[in-house]
């Protein structure tokens, strides 16, 4: 469970992030920021910290931040009441992030998969991301990544964003696991 004191270390590294990818954001996001840890109590391993500056019925824009070696967990963004699932486009702005989709294996990962839940990590094949560079995810497309020793911040464009449906290779996730507190 993520506590207070916890909510406000996180935040305050994400907004030093953002800083570092010379990313503006108003006192409101600031304020507003999201901290995912996913109920697993190992934040500096598995989770992220999130602005979100849209999500209507038709778009999404985010702004994700790992810190160094942070992890979001393997998971897709299924069909939801008839409609597609959410299609993203990741952007590195900052640092490098690793990112793991469907596909054909590309060999020992540079990510670092947390001891213990290597099943949770079933991806392989690998794009790596450095500034300026993106890719985009299909819907329904198993994917998880990671930040290089640097951290990393990510521009999300995405469809609809709903994701509270996500669907998580590790069964003790709960899709709803971001918290402000």
């Amino acid at each position: 469970m993520l506590t207070k004191k916890d909510y406000e270390i996180y935040s305050k590294k994400a907004v030093e992030f953002l800083e570092k990818a010379h990313i503006a954001v108003t006192e409101k996001e600031k304020a507003r920021i999201e901290v995912a840890e996913y109920d697993l109590g190992c934040i500096d391993k598995i989770g992220l910290e999130l602005v979100v500056y849209v999500n209507t019925e038709r778009c999404c824009a985010k702004e994700l931040v790992l810190l160094p070696f942070q992890t979001c967990p393997e998971h897709r963004h299924p069909e939801v009441n008839g409609e597609t699932g959410k299609e993203e486009t990741f952007r590195c702005r900052y640092g490098t992030v690793y990112l793991y989709v469907e596909g054909e294996n590309s060999g020992k990962p540079a990510a670092q998969i947390p001891a213990g839940m290597e099943g949770y990590f079933t991806c392989r094949k690998e794009i790596v991301l450095k500034p300026g560079e993106q890719y985009t995810i299909q819907p329904n497309t198993l994917h998880w990544f990671q930040a290089g020793k640097e951290g990393a911040v990510v521009s999300e464009f995405s469809t609809k964003s709903r994701d509270e449906y996500d669907i998580y290779t590790d069964p003790r996730i709960d899709p709803a696991g971001k918290r402000q507190v």
